[in-house]
Protein backbone atom coordinates (compact mmCIF):
# COMPACT_ATOMS: atom_id res chain seq x y z
CA UNK A 1 0.00 0.00 0.00
CA UNK A 2 2.56 2.15 1.03
CA UNK A 3 5.06 1.83 -2.27
CA UNK A 4 1.70 2.81 -4.18
CA UNK A 5 0.87 5.76 -2.38
CA UNK A 6 4.43 6.89 -2.20
CA UNK A 7 4.43 6.76 -6.24
CA UNK A 8 1.20 8.39 -6.94
CA UNK A 9 2.50 10.99 -4.95
CA UNK A 10 5.87 11.65 -6.35
CA UNK A 11 3.37 11.34 -9.96
CA UNK A 12 1.36 14.39 -8.32
CA UNK A 13 4.30 16.43 -7.38
CA UNK A 14 5.51 15.88 -10.84
CA UNK A 15 2.42 16.56 -12.52
CA UNK A 16 2.24 19.65 -10.17
CA UNK A 17 5.56 20.81 -10.93
CA UNK A 18 4.73 20.85 -14.92
CA UNK A 19 2.06 22.04 -14.22
CA UNK A 20 3.14 25.22 -12.18
CA UNK A 21 6.05 25.29 -14.57
CA UNK A 22 3.91 25.73 -17.49
CA UNK A 23 1.40 28.67 -15.65
CA UNK A 24 4.72 30.16 -14.97
CA UNK A 25 6.01 29.97 -18.12
CA UNK A 26 3.00 31.60 -19.71
CA UNK A 27 3.06 34.60 -17.07
CA UNK A 28 6.63 34.91 -18.00
CA UNK A 29 5.51 35.14 -21.36
CA UNK A 30 2.77 37.27 -20.38
CA UNK A 31 4.44 39.81 -19.12
CA UNK A 32 7.56 40.17 -21.84
CA UNK A 33 4.78 40.45 -24.08
CA UNK A 34 3.15 43.38 -21.61
CA UNK A 35 6.68 44.59 -21.32
CA UNK A 36 7.27 44.82 -24.64
CA UNK A 37 4.03 46.34 -25.75
CA UNK A 38 4.59 48.90 -23.17
CA UNK A 39 8.31 49.38 -24.71
CA UNK A 40 6.55 50.31 -28.19
CA UNK A 41 4.19 52.13 -26.58
CA UNK A 42 6.22 54.68 -24.53
CA UNK A 43 8.74 54.46 -28.30
CA UNK A 44 5.06 55.10 -30.11
CA UNK A 45 4.89 58.25 -27.33
CA UNK A 46 8.35 59.69 -27.95
CA UNK A 47 7.93 59.38 -31.44
CA UNK A 48 4.63 61.22 -31.30
CA UNK A 49 6.45 63.11 -28.89
CA UNK A 50 9.32 64.05 -31.11
CA UNK A 51 7.02 64.51 -34.64
CA UNK A 52 4.90 67.26 -32.36
CA UNK A 53 7.80 68.92 -31.06
CA UNK A 54 9.30 69.28 -35.25
CA UNK A 55 5.85 70.54 -35.75
CA UNK A 56 5.36 72.55 -33.56
CA UNK A 57 9.26 74.16 -34.03
CA UNK A 58 8.61 74.09 -37.67
CA UNK A 59 5.42 76.46 -37.27
CA UNK A 60 7.72 79.16 -35.72
CA UNK A 61 8.26 81.83 -37.65
CA UNK A 62 11.85 82.62 -36.10
CA UNK A 63 14.65 79.83 -36.98
CA UNK A 64 15.36 77.63 -33.95
CA UNK A 65 18.80 76.37 -33.24
CA UNK A 66 19.31 73.53 -30.51
CA UNK A 67 22.79 72.39 -29.47
CA UNK A 68 23.79 69.75 -26.81
CA UNK A 69 26.47 69.52 -24.66
CA UNK A 70 28.90 68.78 -27.48
CA UNK A 71 28.07 71.95 -29.36
CA UNK A 72 26.45 69.45 -31.68
CA UNK A 73 23.34 70.27 -33.75
CA UNK A 74 20.19 68.33 -31.88
CA UNK A 75 17.23 70.48 -33.62
CA UNK A 76 17.32 72.81 -36.19
CA UNK A 77 13.16 73.98 -37.73
CA UNK A 78 12.16 74.75 -41.12
CA UNK A 79 13.07 78.37 -40.58
CA UNK A 80 16.47 78.25 -39.70
CA UNK A 81 17.20 76.19 -42.61
CA UNK A 82 15.32 78.83 -45.50
CA UNK A 83 17.13 81.46 -43.47
CA UNK A 84 20.79 79.59 -44.39
CA UNK A 85 19.37 78.21 -47.58
CA UNK A 86 20.48 74.80 -46.14
CA UNK A 87 18.59 71.24 -47.71
CA UNK A 88 20.72 68.82 -45.84
CA UNK A 89 19.94 66.65 -42.02
CA UNK A 90 21.45 69.17 -39.59
CA UNK A 91 21.73 66.56 -36.21
CA UNK A 92 24.64 65.77 -35.21
CA UNK A 93 26.80 68.15 -37.11
CA UNK A 94 29.08 71.13 -35.38
CA UNK A 95 28.10 74.49 -36.33
CA UNK A 96 31.32 74.57 -38.59
CA UNK A 97 30.50 71.57 -40.33
CA UNK A 98 26.70 72.92 -41.65
CA UNK A 99 27.55 76.83 -41.85
CA UNK A 100 31.00 77.60 -41.81
CA UNK A 101 30.19 80.63 -39.98
CA UNK A 102 33.26 81.65 -37.76
CA UNK A 103 31.24 84.32 -35.98
CA UNK A 104 28.15 81.87 -34.92
CA UNK A 105 30.64 79.45 -33.40
CA UNK A 106 32.23 82.38 -31.53
CA UNK A 107 29.03 83.39 -30.34
CA UNK A 108 27.96 79.81 -29.33
CA UNK A 109 31.30 80.03 -26.45
CA UNK A 110 30.28 83.70 -25.46
CA UNK A 111 26.82 82.55 -24.52
CA UNK A 112 28.41 79.51 -22.88
CA UNK A 113 30.44 81.69 -21.06
CA UNK A 114 28.02 84.57 -20.10
CA UNK A 115 24.57 82.31 -20.07
CA UNK A 116 23.21 84.47 -22.57
CA UNK A 117 23.09 86.84 -25.17
CA UNK A 118 20.68 89.18 -26.33
CA UNK A 119 20.17 91.32 -29.64
CA UNK A 120 22.61 89.93 -31.32
CA UNK A 121 23.03 91.13 -34.87
CA UNK A 122 25.01 88.71 -37.42
CA UNK A 123 25.27 89.64 -41.16
CA UNK A 124 25.22 86.85 -43.73
CA UNK A 125 27.46 87.73 -46.63
CA UNK A 126 26.88 84.76 -48.95
CA UNK A 127 23.41 85.11 -48.60
CA UNK A 128 23.21 88.89 -50.83
CA UNK A 129 23.95 90.59 -47.36
CA UNK A 130 21.04 88.98 -45.31
CA UNK A 131 20.94 90.52 -41.39
CA UNK A 132 19.30 88.43 -38.93
CA UNK A 133 18.69 89.15 -35.13
CA UNK A 134 20.41 86.37 -32.64
CA UNK A 135 18.92 85.24 -28.98
CA UNK A 136 21.13 82.92 -27.64
CA UNK A 137 20.88 80.84 -23.65
CA UNK A 138 22.67 78.05 -21.82
CA UNK A 139 19.98 74.96 -21.21
CA UNK A 140 20.84 74.27 -17.68
CA UNK A 141 19.11 70.85 -15.76
CA UNK A 142 17.83 71.40 -12.39
CA UNK A 143 21.90 70.81 -11.12
CA UNK A 144 22.95 73.88 -12.59
CA UNK A 145 24.82 72.17 -15.37
CA UNK A 146 25.11 72.85 -19.10
CA UNK A 147 22.83 70.49 -21.36
CA UNK A 148 23.29 72.90 -24.02
CA UNK A 149 22.13 75.84 -26.24
CA UNK A 150 19.26 77.38 -27.40
CA UNK A 151 19.56 80.13 -30.23
CA UNK A 152 16.63 82.26 -31.95
CA UNK A 153 16.92 83.90 -35.47
CA UNK A 154 15.28 86.87 -36.13
CA UNK A 155 15.29 88.06 -40.46
CA UNK A 156 16.38 91.90 -39.95
CA UNK A 157 16.91 92.05 -43.77
CA UNK A 158 13.56 93.87 -44.38
CA UNK A 159 13.96 96.23 -41.29
CA UNK A 160 17.93 97.32 -42.53
CA UNK A 161 16.39 98.00 -45.96
CA UNK A 162 13.57 99.97 -44.74
CA UNK A 163 16.27 101.72 -42.51
CA UNK A 164 18.60 102.31 -45.47
CA UNK A 165 15.86 103.81 -47.33
CA UNK A 166 14.91 105.76 -44.95
CA UNK A 167 18.68 107.60 -44.52
CA UNK A 168 18.86 107.97 -48.37
CA UNK A 169 15.39 109.27 -48.24
CA UNK A 170 16.44 112.03 -45.42
CA UNK A 171 19.77 113.00 -47.12
CA UNK A 172 17.78 113.13 -50.43
CA UNK A 173 15.13 115.70 -49.05
CA UNK A 174 18.13 117.18 -47.36
CA UNK A 175 20.11 118.01 -50.68
CA UNK A 176 16.70 118.93 -52.20
CA UNK A 177 15.79 121.49 -49.77
CA UNK A 178 19.12 122.64 -49.40
CA UNK A 179 19.91 124.33 -52.88
CA UNK A 180 17.15 126.45 -53.97
CA UNK A 181 17.41 127.50 -49.67
CA UNK A 182 20.69 128.23 -50.38
CA UNK A 183 20.28 130.18 -54.04
CA UNK A 184 17.42 132.12 -51.88
CA UNK A 185 19.79 133.08 -48.93
CA UNK A 186 22.76 134.33 -51.42
CA UNK A 187 20.59 136.54 -53.23
CA UNK A 188 18.61 137.58 -50.44
CA UNK A 189 21.91 138.88 -49.08
CA UNK A 190 23.54 140.49 -52.27
CA UNK A 191 20.13 142.56 -52.31
CA UNK A 192 20.77 143.38 -48.78
CA UNK A 193 24.21 144.27 -49.64
CA UNK A 194 23.25 147.19 -52.15
CA UNK A 195 22.04 145.18 -55.15
CA UNK A 196 18.45 146.14 -54.88
CA UNK A 197 19.34 149.83 -55.58
CA UNK A 198 20.30 148.61 -58.75
CA UNK A 199 16.11 147.74 -60.55
CA UNK A 200 17.35 145.14 -63.25
CA UNK A 201 19.77 143.47 -60.89
CA UNK A 202 16.80 143.42 -58.62
CA UNK A 203 14.17 142.15 -60.47
CA UNK A 204 16.54 139.37 -61.62
CA UNK A 205 17.23 138.39 -58.41
CA UNK A 206 13.72 138.49 -56.91
CA UNK A 207 12.45 136.34 -60.27
CA UNK A 208 15.33 133.34 -59.13
CA UNK A 209 14.47 134.03 -55.67
CA UNK A 210 10.49 133.57 -56.73
CA UNK A 211 11.52 130.52 -58.92
CA UNK A 212 13.36 128.58 -56.33
CA UNK A 213 10.60 129.40 -53.67
CA UNK A 214 8.11 127.72 -55.91
CA UNK A 215 10.57 125.16 -56.54
CA UNK A 216 10.88 124.60 -52.30
CA UNK A 217 6.89 124.90 -52.50
CA UNK A 218 6.32 121.93 -54.97
CA UNK A 219 8.55 119.73 -52.66
CA UNK A 220 6.48 120.44 -50.18
CA UNK A 221 3.56 119.62 -51.90
CA UNK A 222 4.74 116.20 -53.38
CA UNK A 223 6.61 114.89 -50.04
CA UNK A 224 3.08 115.30 -48.69
CA UNK A 225 1.06 113.57 -50.98
CA UNK A 226 3.95 110.56 -51.25
CA UNK A 227 3.67 110.59 -47.23
CA UNK A 228 -0.10 110.51 -47.87
CA UNK A 229 -0.46 107.52 -50.64
CA UNK A 230 2.29 105.62 -48.48
CA UNK A 231 0.49 105.75 -45.06
CA UNK A 232 -3.14 105.12 -46.89
CA UNK A 233 -4.79 108.37 -45.31
CA UNK A 234 -5.22 109.67 -49.12
CA UNK A 235 -8.70 108.82 -49.65
CA UNK A 236 -10.38 108.17 -52.98
CA UNK A 237 -13.56 109.22 -54.55
CA UNK A 238 -14.10 107.22 -57.02
CA UNK A 239 -16.43 107.65 -60.31
CA UNK A 240 -16.35 107.14 -63.82
CA UNK A 241 -14.04 109.13 -65.64
CA UNK A 242 -13.71 110.15 -69.46
CA UNK A 243 -10.22 109.37 -70.15
CA UNK A 244 -10.29 111.46 -73.99
CA UNK A 245 -11.70 114.38 -72.12
CA UNK A 246 -9.26 114.34 -68.84
CA UNK A 247 -6.48 114.34 -71.30
CA UNK A 248 -7.71 117.37 -73.03
CA UNK A 249 -8.16 118.96 -70.19
CA UNK A 250 -4.15 118.20 -69.33
CA UNK A 251 -3.46 119.24 -72.48
CA UNK A 252 -4.77 122.40 -72.29
CA UNK A 253 -2.81 123.26 -68.83
CA UNK A 254 0.47 122.36 -70.62
CA UNK A 255 -0.21 123.49 -73.71
CA UNK A 256 2.44 126.66 -73.14
CA UNK A 257 5.07 123.80 -72.03
CA UNK A 258 4.66 122.66 -75.36
CA UNK A 259 4.67 125.42 -77.27
CA UNK A 260 7.76 126.68 -75.95
CA UNK A 261 9.71 123.87 -77.39
CA UNK A 262 7.31 123.64 -80.50
CA UNK A 263 6.39 119.66 -79.38
CA UNK A 264 3.12 118.89 -80.45
CA UNK A 265 0.73 116.77 -78.46
CA UNK A 266 -1.86 114.25 -79.98
CA UNK A 267 -4.30 112.26 -77.98
CA UNK A 268 -5.20 109.02 -79.73
CA UNK A 269 -6.97 107.91 -76.89
CA UNK A 270 -10.48 106.33 -78.07
CA UNK A 271 -13.56 106.35 -76.06
CA UNK A 272 -12.74 104.90 -73.11
CA UNK A 273 -14.18 105.08 -69.10
CA UNK A 274 -12.10 104.50 -66.04
CA UNK A 275 -12.99 104.12 -62.43
CA UNK A 276 -10.99 106.72 -60.50
CA UNK A 277 -10.21 109.47 -58.51
CA UNK A 278 -10.14 112.19 -61.49
CA UNK A 279 -8.53 114.76 -58.83
CA UNK A 280 -5.38 111.79 -58.86
CA UNK A 281 -5.89 110.50 -62.08
CA UNK A 282 -5.12 114.32 -63.77
CA UNK A 283 -2.13 114.28 -61.74
CA UNK A 284 -0.80 111.29 -63.18
CA UNK A 285 -1.28 112.19 -66.62
CA UNK A 286 0.08 115.61 -66.00
CA UNK A 287 3.09 113.99 -64.32
CA UNK A 288 3.69 112.07 -67.06
CA UNK A 289 2.70 114.58 -70.06
CA UNK A 290 5.09 117.15 -68.35
CA UNK A 291 7.87 114.76 -68.11
CA UNK A 292 7.39 113.59 -72.00
CA UNK A 293 7.86 117.52 -72.90
CA UNK A 294 10.72 118.05 -70.70
CA UNK A 295 12.81 115.21 -72.25
CA UNK A 296 11.52 115.11 -75.52
CA UNK A 297 13.20 116.53 -78.25
CA UNK A 298 12.44 119.99 -79.42
CA UNK A 299 10.03 120.19 -82.29
CA UNK A 300 9.13 116.26 -81.56
CA UNK A 301 5.66 115.12 -80.31
CA UNK A 302 4.00 113.64 -77.13
CA UNK A 303 1.16 110.69 -77.93
CA UNK A 304 -1.10 109.51 -75.52
CA UNK A 305 -3.31 106.72 -75.91
CA UNK A 306 -4.74 103.65 -74.75
CA UNK A 307 -6.92 99.99 -75.11
CA UNK A 308 -9.17 97.52 -73.13
CA UNK A 309 -7.61 94.84 -71.75
CA UNK A 310 -9.53 91.15 -71.87
CA UNK A 311 -9.78 91.54 -68.30
CA UNK A 312 -11.40 94.95 -68.27
CA UNK A 313 -8.60 96.95 -67.40
CA UNK A 314 -7.53 99.81 -69.22
CA UNK A 315 -4.07 100.26 -70.45
CA UNK A 316 -2.77 104.00 -70.97
CA UNK A 317 0.42 105.28 -72.31
CA UNK A 318 2.00 108.09 -72.88
CA UNK A 319 5.39 108.65 -75.35
CA UNK A 320 7.89 110.84 -76.07
CA UNK A 321 10.86 110.55 -78.70
CA UNK A 322 13.27 112.27 -76.88
CA UNK A 323 16.63 110.22 -76.07
CA UNK A 324 15.00 107.30 -74.05
CA UNK A 325 16.48 105.66 -70.93
CA UNK A 326 19.18 103.19 -70.47
CA UNK A 327 18.22 100.10 -69.69
CA UNK A 328 19.90 100.15 -66.23
CA UNK A 329 17.36 102.60 -64.94
CA UNK A 330 14.17 101.39 -67.00
CA UNK A 331 13.30 99.80 -63.45
CA UNK A 332 14.85 102.45 -61.48
CA UNK A 333 13.06 105.46 -62.90
CA UNK A 334 10.10 105.45 -59.98
CA UNK A 335 11.83 105.79 -57.28
CA UNK A 336 11.86 108.77 -55.32
CA UNK A 337 14.93 111.25 -56.58
CA UNK A 338 16.10 108.96 -59.06
CA UNK A 339 17.14 110.79 -61.75
CA UNK A 340 18.42 109.45 -65.19
CA UNK A 341 20.28 112.62 -65.98
CA UNK A 342 20.91 114.53 -62.49
CA UNK A 343 22.20 117.76 -64.22
CA UNK A 344 19.10 117.80 -67.02
CA UNK A 345 16.57 117.54 -64.02
CA UNK A 346 17.56 120.10 -61.92
CA UNK A 347 17.72 122.51 -64.74
CA UNK A 348 14.44 121.35 -65.95
CA UNK A 349 13.12 122.29 -61.88
CA UNK A 350 11.42 118.96 -61.37
CA UNK A 351 11.36 117.71 -57.49
CA UNK A 352 12.69 113.70 -58.44
CA UNK A 353 8.93 112.55 -57.25
CA UNK A 354 6.85 112.97 -60.20
CA UNK A 355 7.07 109.66 -60.94
CA UNK A 356 7.34 107.85 -57.59
CA UNK A 357 3.83 109.65 -57.22
CA UNK A 358 2.81 108.44 -60.29
CA UNK A 359 3.36 105.00 -59.21
CA UNK A 360 1.65 105.70 -55.87
CA UNK A 361 -1.53 106.71 -57.03
CA UNK A 362 -1.90 104.27 -59.96
CA UNK A 363 -1.29 101.49 -57.18
CA UNK A 364 -3.91 102.61 -54.97
CA UNK A 365 -6.25 102.33 -57.91
CA UNK A 366 -4.96 98.52 -58.36
CA UNK A 367 -3.15 99.02 -61.24
CA UNK A 368 0.60 98.65 -62.32
CA UNK A 369 2.60 101.34 -63.74
CA UNK A 370 5.72 100.70 -66.00
CA UNK A 371 8.17 102.21 -68.71
CA UNK A 372 9.80 101.19 -71.69
CA UNK A 373 12.37 102.70 -73.80
CA UNK A 374 15.38 102.15 -76.64
CA UNK A 375 18.13 104.23 -76.43
CA UNK A 376 17.86 107.09 -79.28
CA UNK A 377 14.15 106.27 -79.61
CA UNK A 378 12.21 107.91 -77.02
CA UNK A 379 10.46 106.43 -74.34
CA UNK A 380 6.79 105.11 -73.14
CA UNK A 381 5.49 104.95 -69.76
CA UNK A 382 2.85 102.47 -69.22
CA UNK A 383 -0.13 102.43 -66.19
CA UNK A 384 -3.36 100.40 -66.14
CA UNK A 385 -6.76 101.18 -64.31
CA UNK A 386 -9.90 99.45 -63.89
CA UNK A 387 -11.88 99.79 -66.16
CA UNK A 388 -16.15 100.91 -65.91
Amino acid sequence: MWPFLTILALFSAVGIHFWWRKKYLVQQQQIHAEMEDARRRQQQTTIDAQAQQQVLFNSMLEGLLLLDRTRRIYLANRAFKNLFGLKIELRGKTIMEALRLHELADLVERVETEGQVFDYELKLPELSGRWLRVNAAVISNSAGEREGTILVFHDLTRLKQLERTREDFVANVSHELRTPLSLIKGYVETLLDGARDNPEVAERFLKIIARNAERLDLLIQDLLTISALESGRMQLNLHPVALHSLVEKVFADLQAKATNKNVQLVSDLPELAASADINRLEQVLANLVDNAIKYGREQGSVRVGGRKLEDGKLEIFVQDDGPGIPPDSLDRVFERFYRVDKARSRDQGGTGLGLSIVKHIVHSHGGEAWAESELGRGATFFFTLPGV
